[in-house]
């Protein structure tokens, strides 16, 4: 299995993958290089035994997968689930605003992001637009590079205690972009994007924009063994579990990578978790509904998303017990209100998988006084019925506009995942 090869890669992925639907191009684009067939929801599937597929839902979600030698029903699926989307900030309808002769743009919060890691730095802007012609409507993505935003905070001199008590945002006041004092307008960013596009601004009639930093992915460290980026949250999984799966041999199991959309916001739309995207795809794999059935009680899904590092400067902040860290190999993640997914057998079942891949396990666990979030796995798994457990790589900085991971873990956890998919550790209850 190749090692550091992955890593260059990975940086390329994390900069050509500002929104979810960038990061399903280029996924998509990968697996067509590998062979793997394009299959369309409303079209009429037929799909003989060990074929590599994928579809996509929405632009933003993806489910590829090699069907097994054996059918669903008696073998069952190997699952890998994560999510495509970040924290960030997108675009108000109607966002004009004009403060103290400068000209700024409203903006909406997605998801929970560290505020005030997105203040003083070269912003940009990528999404898709909606694009009608005739009587169709239809998406084009675009991608600017250029800082063309920014949000600016109170110098120190009228902001005295910024030190003492922290650099607070109000979210509705602060946060709306500069981009002009010369009487530009949002339809001026309008025809920038759609020059990006290569589409005729009056064909333009919708759009999703969203703000990101193209600061470029790098390794960092005297070692260079970090990985600086943003939106390492979730696509650094994302990007595991397609290597995974290509990595995977041939097997009876039927092997799936399901990437949602929307997990940074609940998972309740049309492309996330909470969809009927999994359910559909395996019934079709399946065949029928009572093949269906059959399927997901032999099936199993490793739901991989970030996991917290322990913070060497905020060590107070975490399980004394617990200490993941950096390039110390995947964790999994443990929590007793059942917001994750893993039960003794499934974190059995991982271990298993790391410990014949010569991988190290950590454990990560939440102190009492600080709930943790949850992820795609409790979602798709009270859905469909199927095992499940919850794991990530150890990271810092989750949520800021620029975070930190460990390069070695990286590969280790393509490599447990890669076990997971051979189908080489069952489970029995």
């Amino acid at each position: 299995m190749k090692t550091d090869s992955y890593i260059p890669d990975l940086l390329s992925f994390l900069d050509s993958s500002p929104t979810a639907s960038w990061a399903v191009s280029y996924l998509a684009s990968k697996l067509d290089e590998n062979g793997f067939t394009r299959l369309e929801e409303g079209n009429s599937w037929n799909i003989g035994a060990n074929v590599g597929f994928y579809t996509v839902r929405s632009a933003s979600s993806i489910i590829a997968g090699i069907t097994g030698t054996e059918a669903c029903d008696t073998a069952g699926c190997r699952i890998i689930g994560a999510h495509t989307d970040s924290p960030g900030f997108r675009i108000k309808p109607e966002p004009d605003r004009n403060k103290e002769n400068i000209n700024v743009l409203g903006v909406e919060l997605y998801g929970s992001p560290i505020l005030a890691t997105w203040f003083d730095r070269d912003l940009s802007l990528a999404g898709t637009l909606a694009v009608r012609e005739d009587d169709t409507v239809f998406r084009r993505s675009f991608m600017i590079r250029k800082p063309i935003f920014r949000m600016a905070s109170p110098a120190k001199h009228i902001n005295r205690e910024v030190n003492k008590n922290g650099f607070k945002v109000n979210s509705e006041m602060n946060t709306p972009l500069l981009f002009s004092s010369s009487g530009a307008v949002f339809d001026d960013v309008l025809s920038l994007a759609c020059e990006s596009a290569d589409v005729k601004r009056d064909s333009v009639s919708g759009w999703s924009m969203e703000i990101w930093d193209p600061q470029p992915a790098t390794l960092g460290g005297i070692e260079d063994d970090f990985i600086f980026s943003g939106r390492l949250d979730n696509l650094a999984m994302c990007h595991t579990a397609i290597e995974a799966l290509l990595a995977s041999e041939e097997c009876p199991e039927t092997r799936l990578v399901s990437l949602f959309n929307s997990e940074e916001v609940g998972s309740t739309t049309l492309n996330g978790a909470g969809s009927t995207f999994l359910d559909t795809v395996i019934e079709r794999l399946a065949g029928g509904r009572d093949e269906y059935f059959r399927c997901l009680s032999r099936s199993i899904q490793v739901s991989a998303d970030g996991a917290h590092a322990l913070h060497p400067n905020y060590s107070e902040k975490h399980d004394p017990g617990c200490h993941p860290v950096l390039n110390g190999g995947p964790v999994i993640k443990v929590n007793a209100m059942e917001k994750y997914t893993s039960s003794d057998v499934t974190s059995a079942y991982f271990r298993t998988c790391a410990e014949k891949s010569g991988v190290d396990i950590q454990y990560f666990v939440n102190r009492n006084d600080m709930p943790c979030g949850i992820t795609i796995g409790p979602v798709t798994s009270s859905r469909l019925g199927i095992r499940s457990v919850d794991v990530g790589n150890p990271m810092l900085s989750m949520h800021s506009v620029r975070e930190t991971a460990g390069k070695s873990d990286h590969e280790a956890m393509i490599r447990v995942l890669a076990e997971h998919m051979r189908g080489s550790v069952s489970i029995r209850d």
